[in-house]
């Protein structure tokens, strides 16, 4: 029997979160490889140049950056017979991420950090089973390792948030911290530092979400207002509380003051990185469907489009949405899984949950034949060559529009006829 009557919580954190300070350095680098590229007249359709796996660590006053890497310069230099990294542009770029998110304390600082730069060369080994082989049907990369990605896409949010298709819990744990941030940023609530977490606990009847049981958010602030009063955990939540009602829907938030909880520890002034170590990829639920639905292990963020842990993962989304798009299904998980230095992946599932209008089976054979999920056609079907990766290290991968410039490319919803025609 469906469990229909159920709690389902999620959460996000925010910019300022060390982890993602870390994801946006490391996709900040990605972007820079990028746009070099493009610079250089190497990002057209047929090929790609960039090879980034790119990890970040950040501490009290320490950036760490590591990983393996192939670029043109001025990010690589020759020495000898071998290239090496522009350790003084990378420093650089870290030290801009750390100063756009808001971080000049005497803990972490753009300024202050030290930046210690380890990329190397791809290993040559690897690159073998990627770069582009002639098959039958034109070059094709292999994909850059083996694993299996997931994309899910829902109709549950549709009457709140337009064309999202996301699950409710992680669709507003996202946002109340995405209208946190702009108003620190905006100065209408200046006195809030980056750091911050969420989390929503959805109540859902009969399969739909219909409002917030729980509501926890726990924001870093300065130590004392600009009169010199010291902030209490009240006063915290009088001062965020209609910025949070504002970012769910009308009646969603808790009507009990003890189901809306701020800073439950008490104080949050020393926050970010000098808080707390922060690593790249650490957070890929945050990044995906807040636990609503299956993750294959794998982070997005300091990853070139040939690997396949962020590329497939994307179009398992781009799939999933134009499913659930085309009113097939109200529900739909999609399963990629690849081998290293193979295109065409190993399986394919979808599964429509019970909701779908068509047998699974069929829609398997149609999406595969509609878009083939190899790493080259992905990469060129999406336009993932671009340097659009920073603005998805932070609130979430999915569920975001597209932008005019390439951005979030998997969120279209432009297969939906090629997909009621097939299934037809």
């Amino acid at each position: 029997m469906a469990h229909t009557n159920y709690l389902f919580t999620s959460e996000s954190v925010s910019e300022g979160h060390p982890d993602k300070v870390c994801d946006q350095i490391s996709d900040a680098i990605l972007d820079a490889f990028l746009e070099n590229d493009i610079k250089l007249g190497i990002a057209d359709d047929s090929k790609v140049n960039t090879r980034l796996g790119c990890e970040t660590l950040t501490t009290t006053n320490k950036i760490v950056i590591a990983g393996e890497g192939r670029g043109q310069a001025p990010l690589f230099r020759k020495y000898g017979s071998h290239a090496v990294i522009n350790r003084e542009m990378i420093t650089q770029i870290a030290r801009n991420v750390v100063k756009d998110i808001g971080y000049d304390q005497d803990g972490f600082s753009y300024h202050g950090a030290d930046v210690e730069v380890l990329l190397h060369g791809q290993s040559p080994d690897i690159a073998m089973g990627v770069d582009a082989k002639r098959e039958k049907d034109g070059e094709q990369e292999g994909a850059g390792d083996q694993g299996m990605m997931f994309g899910f896409a829902c109709t549950e949010s549709e009457v709140y948030e337009k064309s999202s298709f996301m699950p409710a819990p992680i669709y507003f744990a996202h946002k109340i911290l995405k209208v946190l941030a702009d108003h620190r940023r905006s100065g209408k609530l200046f006195d809030l530092q980056p750091d911050a977490k969420s989390q929503v606990t959805v109540q859902y009847v009969n399969g739909n979400p219909i409002g917030c049981t729980k509501v926890v958010v726990s924001t870093q602030h300065n130590a004392e207002s600009r009169n010199g009063q010291k902030y209490t955990p009240g006063m915290v939540k009088e001062l965020i509380a209609d910025a949070v009602a504002s970012a769910l829907p009308e009646g969603w938030m808790p009507k009990d003051a003890v189901d809306f909880l701020v800073n439950p520890t008490g104080n949050f002034v020393v926050g970010g990185p000098d808080g707390d170590c922060g690593l790249t990829g650490r957070k890929i639920i945050v990044d995906t469907y807040g636990g609503y639905a299956p993750h294959g292990g794998g982070a997005f963020s300091g990853k070139d489009p040939t690997k396949v842990d962020r590329s497939a993962a994307y179009a398992a989304r781009y799939l999933a949405k134009n499913v659930v798009a085309a009113g097939i299904a109200e529900r739909c998980t999609i399963q990629i899984a690849y081998a290293i230095g193979v295109a065409d992946p190993m399986s394919l599932l979808v599964d429509t949950h019970g909701s779908g209008k068509v047998e699974e089976a069929k829609l398997e054979k149609a999406l595969a034949e509609i878009f083939p999920l190899r790493p080259t056609n992905i990469r060129r079907k999406l336009a993932l060559n671009k340097p659009i990766y920073r603005r998805t290290a932070a609130y979430g991968h999915f569920g975001r529009a597209p932008t005019s410039d390439g951005g979030f490319s998997w969120e279209r919803t432009d297969l939906v006829d090629a997909i009621k025609n097939a299934v037809a």
